[in-house]
């Protein structure tokens, strides 16, 4: 949702000042969710989400420079503080 974008943005898509325009970060997010979600390969990944070679490297670098882990931060902070979240069951796997 738009809501849920605007709370992570800032951490998956920072202001681009120099260099060739990115790929569009928010359909790059849904790209490896879908992978991640689906358990396909990479390769198979639909064309709606750009192609898979960007999107494996945008994975790559957001799982190495701790992107990944920021947004789950933000998430869990914003969900414990709205009491929607129990922290004897919190967990991610994969």
């Amino acid at each position: 949702s738009d809501a849920s974008w605007e709370l992570i943005k800032d951490l998956v898509s920072p202001e681009q000042k120099m260099g060739r325009p990115r790929n569009d970060d928010r359909q790059v997010l849904h790209g490896i969710l879908w992978i991640l979600c689906s358990g396909a390969p990479w390769h198979d990944l639909p064309e709606r989400f750009g192609p898979c070679s960007t999107v494996y490297q945008r994975f790559r670098d957001w799982r190495d420079d701790g992107t990944f882990e920021r947004v789950l931060e933000r998430l869990h902070i914003r969900l414990n503080r709205e009491g929607l979240i129990d922290l004897d069951t919190w967990m991610i796997d994969s």
